[in-house]
Formats: C-alpha cells, structure tokens, sequence
C-alpha cells in the first residue's frame, strides 16, 4: 500500500513538473500570440493575411503531430523529440525581435507552431501513463491549468513592457526569460523522470486499434477546431475597432485564459465524474463567444465574451485530451494524439481562412462559421459516446 501512494504521488509529481515546464512555455508563447496579430499588422500585414498565418500556423502545427507521433512510437526517442519540439517553439518567439518585415515574422509564427506539434503528442502520451491513478480529466486539467496560468502571465508581462516602453521588439525580446526558464525545467524533468511508462498501473490504454469512437471523437474535435477563433483575428479586430490599445488588447486574452484556468480544473473534475455531458455544455458555452465580441463593437460586451473564450481553450486543452486518453490504441499512443490533431488542425485551418476571408465583408458571417461549426461537434460527440459504450 505505501509502494502504491509513493508510486502514486511520483507520478503526480511528473505531471507537475510537466505542467511547471509548459507554464514557463506558454508565458512565453501566448505572451508572443497576444501581439503577433497586431505585430503583423504594423509591419503591413491584412486581416486576410494574419488569418491565413495564424490557420496555416496552427494547420501545421496539429497536421505534423501525427508525423511526430509516429517517429516517437518507431524510435522510442520520445524525450529526444519533446527536447527539439520545445527549442523550435519557444526560441521562435523572443526571434521576433528581430523581424524586419511581416513575412520574416509570419515565417517565425509558423515555426513556433511546428514546435509545437513536434513535442505535443510525447507530452501528452507521458502523461497518459498517470491517468489510471490520478483520472484522465484530473491530470489534464492540472497540467492545462499550470499552462494556461503561464499564458495568462505571459499578456501581462507583454502588456506591461509595451505599456512601459511601446516597443513590441522588447516585448519579444524579454520573453527569452521565461524561453530559457521552460527548457532549464523539462531538462530535470528528463533527468527526474527517465521511463515516465513505469508510472502505469493497469491499462490506460485499452484498445487494441483505431475504433470508430476515436474517428468520431476526432471528427467532433475537428468541427469544434473550426469555430474557435485565432487571438491573431481578435486583437487585430480589438486594435482596428478601437476597443483596445496595443497594451490593453493582450491583458484581454490574459483575463480569457485565467477563465480558462478554472474552467480547466472545474471541467476536468466534474468530467471524471460525469462524462461527456460536461464536453457537451462547455462546447455550447463556447459558441457564444463569437456574438458577443463581434457584434456591437462595445468593450463590455467583448469583456463579458472572454470567459467563454476561456472555456473553448479549456475544451480544446483539457476535455478533449481526456477523451482521446480513454480511446488510446495500446502501443500506438503517440501516433493516435497526433492523428487527432492533425483532423483537429485541419479544422483550425478551414475557420481561420473562412473568417479571414469573410471579415471584410460580413462579421455577421464570421459569427455564423464559429457558431455553426461548434454547434455541428454536439451529435458527433453524442454518436462518439453511444458507440464507445456498446464496444
């Protein structure tokens, strides 16, 4: 019994320093995302194009994790890829600094986004061998909730220095702090942690191939990917629409991630418990975000959306990993999660190009896409679920 508790807390300790590590990085990431939109467009960037990027960034940055995922599973190198995964996508950010025009810039977003997908499916099979001790929707949430605690300081930080000096080339710049931070952390995890596959107990993963509930469950993910908006369009709708300044636009998307926070830990909790029809509400309170912050143009309005944006990146970060840990093909981990979000990636793409281009012309039509597309994941989760109960 003692052996099973210290068994038990070592591995909670993993997914702490995994969840220490990804703070460190998404302070520097999202610290970077709360300006790249208006960054892009002070260097002479459309709305169009900064959709384009911001689709295409995230298009690769899930479409290569299958890619990655498979080369973990054949070599078993897993800590090899997560270490080149984590120094592309975080030295990519204080790089901006030195963006002389907006194609440089948009070239360095894609690369943070492609390190990105390299080491987020070994991340995310590690933490798979914790679940059976811990629960899926718990060690998810916890590790969701430590990172988006990062990205919730890392708007501050950037608003503060822009706030302070007006120069988005120190912002970037400053983030090589926490860039340096987050690498030094995931090297004692790598020496703390060696084989995290001995903190399994039982079967985490029980099937013995791709069922259909997992091809549901990743068409579900990819219809709820194309409603959610890129923080690219919003602060470039926030700074064109004169709802917020260069400084204020990225405290917004702070206040929207520290929603997510808790909806991360309350979600992933009650997930444990309930199941399903906690995805099915957040996905539906997710939805409104779009006509809140598009529709009228008034900063109350776009500050009572945030929390919702907080609960779509609780979706996106902690339920749907914890669905896609419950139908994980035994051996072949890695390849599943980055199968997933290669169709989760697809669908970011599809929505972010459709409401790039519709912008323009018709916010009306912007809301329309996110609402009619996250809306259209409810009856493939509801299918997903009847077909992994009767398999």
């Amino acid at each position: 019994m003692k052996r099973d508790s210290a068994f038990a807390d070592s591995a909670f300790r993993f997914v702490l320093t995994m969840g220490i590590v990804n703070l460190f990085g998404d302070l520097t990431y999202e610290g970077g995302g709360s300006i790249n939109g208006a960054f892009l467009s002070s260097l002479g960037a459309s709305a169009a194009a900064i959709s384009i990027v911001a689709g295409a960034g995230e298009f690769l940055g899930y479409s290569l994790r299958s890619v990655a995922g498979y080369v973990a599973d054949r070599t078993g190198r897993y800590w090899t890829v997560t270490f080149v995964g984590y120094v592309i996508n975080l030295l990519a950010v204080p790089a901006m600094a030195l963006a002389g025009n907006w194609y440089v810039a948009a070239a360095l977003v894609i690369a943070e986004r492609v390190g990105r997908a390299l080491r987020k499916p070994t991340v995310e099979a590690m933490l798979s061998y914790t679940t059976s001790k811990h629960g899926k929707g718990w060690v998810y949430a916890v590790n969701t909730a430590l990172d988006e605690t990062g990205a919730t300081i890392g708007p501050l930080v950037v608003a503060a220095v822009l706030f302070l000096s007006g120069s988005y080339q120190k912002a970037y710049a400053m983030l090589l702090i926490s860039c340096v931070l987050a690498l030094a952390t995931l090297a004692v995890a790598r020496i703390g942690f060696p084989l995290p596959s001995r903190f399994e107990h039982g079967e985490t993963a029980k099937a013995k191939g791709f069922t259909a509930a997992f091809w549901l469950f990743m068409a579900a993910a990819t219809c709820f990917a194309g409603g959610l908006m890129s923080y690219e369009l919003i602060s470039y709708h926030l700074t064109r629409t004169a709802m917020a300044t260069e400084a204020s636009a990225p405290v917004l998307l702070a206040f929207a991630t520290g929603c997510g926070v808790l909806a991360s830990l309350v979600m992933g909790k009650t997930y444990d418990r309930f199941g399903l029809p906690v995805v099915l509400i957040a996905v539906v309170l997710s939805s409104l975000f779009a006509p809140l912050a598009l529709i009228g143009d008034k900063l109350p309005l776009i500050i009572a959306a945030m929390p919702f944006l907080g609960i779509g990146y609780a979706v996106q970060d902690t339920l749907l990993k914890a669905i896609i840990a419950g139908v994980l093909p035994e051996s072949r981990r890695n390849l599943a999660f980055g199968l997933f979000y290669a169709g989760y990636g697809c669908g970011w793409l599809a929505g972010s190009v459709a409401m790039g281009l519709l912008y323009d012309h018709s916010r009306i039509a912007v809301v329309a896409v996110v609402v009619i597309a996250q809306l259209a994941s409810l009856p493939l989760f509801v299918l997903a679920g009847r077909r992994l109960r009767t398999a």
